[in-house]
């Protein structure tokens, strides 16, 4: 059963609502939240840390910036915010240096990653050998994969052949919107899956109400019975 981190994101960017968008969804049995380090103030990250946490759940900050400078700010403002993962980045070094000793777990992109929406470029042996050398760095904990936002490569065979490569939990992000693919990730071997846009669109079963579909997500994600 692969993971799902309910995103408080649309366009690659934190809801304006987060900390309202959270409390809908509390008690739908989610385990994991996640936003982006665009669209929201560290205070406001900080109270839907809290809140989560409060809860019982585990939080995950995605880097999605484009600068280097940027992306270091908000890496290094990850402690403060109070989550437990950091997601994505291109600078893997700088990153894995300024989270080191901190027991927050680092995820960045493989492959190239280039514009904002993130887009993923590159040959899927490329990036699966990316994959094998992160997951070998020391304070590389796992990786955020951005299947579906290739422009050409099938998403379930980049899939496999990252989850094949890599030594740690690989996390799909970015751009899913049915529960096939859903199936198709669990099915490939991901460590986990996020949505955002997809739930904000209502483009999910249990849809337009957000908690009706975190349930539906949820319920796809289990092992299908024997």
């Amino acid at each position: 059963m692969p993971e799902f981190v309910f995103m408080l994101t649309h366009h690659d960017a934190t809801v304006a609502n987060a900390r309202q968008v959270y409390d809908q969804v509390r008690g739908t049995g989610l385990r994991y939240v996640g936003f982006k380090d665009i669209g929201a103030t560290h205070d406001e990250l900080s109270r839907v840390t809290k809140a989560a946490h409060d809860d019982g759940l585990e939080v995950m900050l995605e880097v999605v910036s484009t600068t280097e400078d940027a992306e270091i700010r908000s890496i290094s403002a990850a402690g403060s915010i109070g989550v437990d993962w950091v997601l994505g980045g291109t600078h893997p070094n700088r990153g894995r240096e300024i989270l080191a000793g901190t027991g927050t777990r680092y995820c960045p992109f493989p492959g190239t990653v280039v514009d904002h929406p993130s887009i993923l470029t590159g040959e899927i042996p490329e990036i699966a050998e990316h994959a094998r050398e992160l997951t070998t760095t020391p304070g590389i904990d796992g990786l955020d994969l951005l299947a579906y936002r290739h422009a050409s490569a099938d998403p379930v065979l980049l899939v496999r052949a990252v989850v094949a490569a890599a030594s740690g939990p690989v996390i799909v992000a970015g751009s899913i919107a049915s529960l096939q693919q859903i199936r198709d990730i669990a099915e490939a071997g991901a460590w986990g899956f996020t949505i955002g846009g997809a739930i904000f669109e209502a483009r999910l079963p249990g849809g337009p109400d957000i908690a009706g579909q975190v349930k539906a997500v949820l319920s796809a994600a289990l092992p299908a019975a024997s």
